[in-house]
């Protein structure tokens, strides 16, 4: 089943064009866990795809996928990826700054729209997203109380605001030992050295930090660049993080 609705949020101001894919089969009634891709517009086909061949393997549980996008690609001015994936602000982009509202839009807004239209399961809370989209999940993992409980980011931009995000596992940890949470982070071996390299000193900062019950997956996939790399990226993703068999 595939479902397609306009969403105003009075947390950005913005109309989003939200995409449903779900694979019901006689059990329409039956709570399914959600996951939340970013970039809508330009990689929620890819996720559909992953999850349709995991499927069809009997390799991942039930989901409902939720495309969150702004009717229109990257390119454009109306798609405002640059404001709201991004935790703080930077000259590179004059809006940016607005993952916190944006969260909030998600949290509030968007998953209230959701229950009205969908039996969703309220103890599995996915989020996924792809370079900058990724910087938002870690963004919304590294909260005092996460709503989401799973987190897929592919290639994340830790470079934005001179590294930013590594300063947020440490703040946390100074206030909390526990991070009750699954965070699955991959990218391609033949991505740039600075994504690549980013993403190690983001796993040593991750280590240092030492959360309690925070589970972490990582994946490096050879021959894969940063475009590339999607396919890959959301498959095992989606498998490790959403398994037939729950662990």
């Amino acid at each position: 089943m595939s479902s397609t609705f306009k969403l105003h949020s009075p947390e950005t101001d913005t109309d989003y064009v939200i995409r449903v894919e779900a694979d019901y089969d006689g059990d329409e009634a039956v709570p399914r866990p959600v996951v939340l891709f970013m970039d809508g517009d330009d990689q929620f086909n890819a996720a559909v795809t992953a999850y349709q061949e995991l499927r069809a393997q009997d390799a991942v549980r039930p989901l409902l996928l939720v495309g969150v996008g702004y009717g229109a690609s990257y390119s454009r001015p109306t798609n405002r990826r640059g404001r709201d994936y991004t935790p703080v602000a930077h000259s590179d982009e004059p809006s940016s700054g607005g993952a916190d509202d944006f969260l909030k839009f998600l949290v509030a807004t968007l998953w209230s729209e959701l229950n009205r239209r969908h039996p969703v399961d309220p103890s599995v809370r996915g989020i996924a997203g792809h370079s900058l989209g990724s910087l938002l999940v870690l963004h919304a993992l590294f909260q005092p109380k996460p709503f989401f409980s799973h987190h897929l980011a592919s290639a994340p931009s830790i470079w934005w605001a001179n590294r930013a995000i590594l300063d947020q596992p440490r703040a946390l940890r100074a206030q909390q030992i526990a991070l009750p949470a699954k965070l699955f982070l991959c990218v391609g071996t033949d991505d740039s050295e600075s994504m690549t390299g980013d993403l190690r000193l983001f796993e040593e900062a991750l280590a240092q930090s030492r959360f309690e019950s925070l589970k972490v997956i990582s994946r490096r996939f050879p021959g894969r660049n940063h475009y590339d790399v999607l396919p890959d990226a959301f498959r095992a993703g989606l498998a490790e993080l959403f398994p037939r068999q729950i662990h």
